[in-house]
């Protein structure tokens, strides 16, 4: 069986924004098989571009596995830490995710809640590149930043 080509090429420059380098930290973590033993970063981070072509080959309805619950908790799990980093008060992530790929995200800070994202089609989650992951990221972290800022005592509460 032939190994799928990498869509993310060494050398990539948004291989060391934020969101990719948490990212990549955060698979390591949750990797307890050490199935990414020997991996290179850009291998690990590959399967959360979502090419056209590689939706294309995804059914438009199916139930996500576990793989790719994972790494939907790890991209949220990498939002909370760079909100914490860049806010100074700790996130802290929420998912539901319902075994036929629907739901919802969260991520708070005390009392306050910074970001809210309905999830669908988790099967086919991804972006179309990593400069997509790293703009809609920052975008996001931005928002969740100037809402602590806006709200700082509910934000500690």
């Amino acid at each position: 069986m032939a190994q799928p080509a990498l869509v993310v090429e060494a050398g990539d420059p948004f291989m060391t924004s934020d969101i990719v380098v948490e990212m990549v930290k955060q698979l390591r973590a949750l990797d307890t098989y050490d199935t990414y033993e020997g991996w290179s970063e850009e291998k690990i981070i590959d399967p959360l571009v979502m090419t056209k072509e590689r939706k294309r080959e995804i059914p438009i309805i199916g139930d996500p596995d576990e793989i790719t619950l994972a790494r939907v908790k790890a991209y949220y799990n990498s939002i909370a830490s760079l909100i914490e980093k860049k806010g100074g008060l700790m996130a802290v992530p929420v998912i539901n995710i319902t075994h036929e790929g629907f739901g919802r995200a969260l991520v708070l800070v005390g009392k306050l809640i910074v970001v809210d994202k309905v999830l669908r089609d988790v099967h086919r989650f991804g972006f179309p590149s990593l400069e997509d992951l790293a703009s809609k990221t920052d975008a996001t972290i931005e928002k969740a930043l100037g809402l602590i800022t806006t709200y700082r005592e509910v934000a500690e509460a």
